[in-house]
């Protein structure tokens, strides 16, 4: 049989080009974070199954590549279903696996922590356009800081990066997970209910007002406490007005704080910004993992017609670990969509220098050789990049090819003499 040269469904290779930008944005994401105090850290790619499968992860659980048990705890003729057979399974996202490396490490951690994060995660998803099976994620997280100075550090150093980056007009969607709760039960719905509420409410964007009333509809809620529902979203405004709109009306159902706080974040996060964007309350924001338990936001791109990047607060992850909660907040970026957008802006990776091409002969005397390589040794100890090829019968092809790579300079080696 024989062997497959295309990578698996949903991976994929990595040419030279996007890997010089992947390393570049790499590099800068470290760079900039770093200066907002955040220390890289890293967790292994397989997680217990125990852990990925705690209801704390979404929808995404049901997308876990799962790993079978090995050698002698393989046992097939006695299991009795398909967890008998697994023990692990590849993380889907870095945030419960940063909770539990915190719940084990927290004693030797400053308080609080400032993570970061970068690695592969593995989702059992349908490819599409900027979406993989495997693919990069980029996580910064505060651990043991209750106030909200957290989520305004999330977004400024998220935003920075994002304008280093050369992004502009992009959008921070923010709402709080408490302020949802709190609109479902002054419309009258159950607790046990909100999931379900929630998920319909998420489609907004693709469905509209009316499609939502349909389908909370045709679930069985009743029709006053729907039409009282979405009366909220027809009424409220995407700024702090109306933040302090449903603190007023939703009295009794949402403690002023909650509004307060997300005033000051939007208002905070506004007066320092130093990019390029737009921050708007969306009450329609929920975000999919049911581990968020206060503000959460995300990040809107207009070239990419969809989220790039989203996170939020998540005080309760960590007490599973440990029984004892801990304030903790994250923000992730969407690593691999926003190289795809380089990529297709033909983004070019500022350069430290002149790329220089030295082009031999291949009837090069064997004694003549040390000296290039000296003169290139110059070179590259002076700081530029030199790269030592066998020129070719096509020059011209050559170096076509070589200038697309970004090398400017060029200088030819032959027999009889050096360049």
């Amino acid at each position: 049989m024989a062997m497959k040269k295309k990578p698996v469904t949903g991976m994929k290779d990595i040419m030279p080009r996007e890997m010089e930008i992947r390393d570049y944005v790499i590099g800068l994401i470290k760079e900039t974070y770093r200066t907002f105090g955040f220390s890289s850290m890293e967790t292994p790619c397989v997680e217990h199954i125990e852990n990925l499968s705690s209801n704390q992860g979404g929808e995404n659980e049901k997308l876990i590549f799962r790993i079978l048990k090995r050698g002698e705890k393989l046992n097939l003729a006695e299991a009795a279903s398909a967890a008998d057979l697994v023990d692990g399974g590849l993380r889907y996202d870095l945030t419960l696996p940063l909770s539990r490396y915190y719940a084990n490490h927290a004693n030797d951690l400053p308080s609080p922590f400032k993570a970061l994060q970068m690695g592969n995660v593995w989702r059992a998803d349908r490819p599409q356009r900027g979406r993989y099976r495997q693919f990069m994620q980029c996580d910064i997280d505060i651990l043991g800081e209750a106030s909200c100075l957290a989520e305004i550090e999330l977004i400024q150093a998220t935003t920075t990066l994002l304008g280093r980056l050369d992004f502009h007009n992009f959008t921070i969607r923010i709402n709080d997970r408490r302020i949802l709760k709190a609109m479902a039960a002054y419309s009258g719905f159950a607790p046990e209910d909100y999931e379900t509420v929630f998920i319909i409410l998420d489609k907004m964007d693709k469905i509209g007002l009316e499609g939502v009333e349909g389908e909370l509809l045709e679930a069985g809620y009743d029709k006053t406490g729907v039409e009282r529902y979405l009366n909220l979203f027809r009424t409220v405004t995407s700024d702090t007005d109306g933040i302090r709109m449903l603190k007023e009306q939703l009295e009794g159902f949402l403690e002023p704080a909650i509004a307060d706080e997300l005033v000051m974040i939007i208002a905070s996060v506004e007066q320092v910004k130093d990019a390029d964007f737009r921050l708007c309350f969306d009450p329609t924001l929920v975000r999919g993992m049911s581990y968020y338990t206060g503000p959460i936001f995300e990040i809107a791109m207009d070239e990419y017609g969809g989220s790039v990047g989203g996170g939020g607060r998540y005080d309760e992850m960590i007490g599973k670990f440990t029984g004892q909660n801990i304030s903790a907040c994250g923000f992730s970026i969407g690593f691999e969509r926003i190289i795809m957008l380089l990529l297709e802006r033909d983004f070019k990776v500022p350069s430290a220098g002149t790329k220089t091409a030295f082009l031999i002969e291949k009837n090069m005397p064997a004694d003549r050789l040390p000296a290039i390589l000296e003169e290139a040794q110059k070179e590259r100890e002076a700081g530029r990049q030199v790269n030592i090829v066998m020129m070719k019968k096509n020059k011209k092809f050559q170096k076509e090819q070589m200038q697309a790579e970004g090398y400017e300079e060029f200088r030819e080696f032959f027999a009889d003499r050096l360049g």
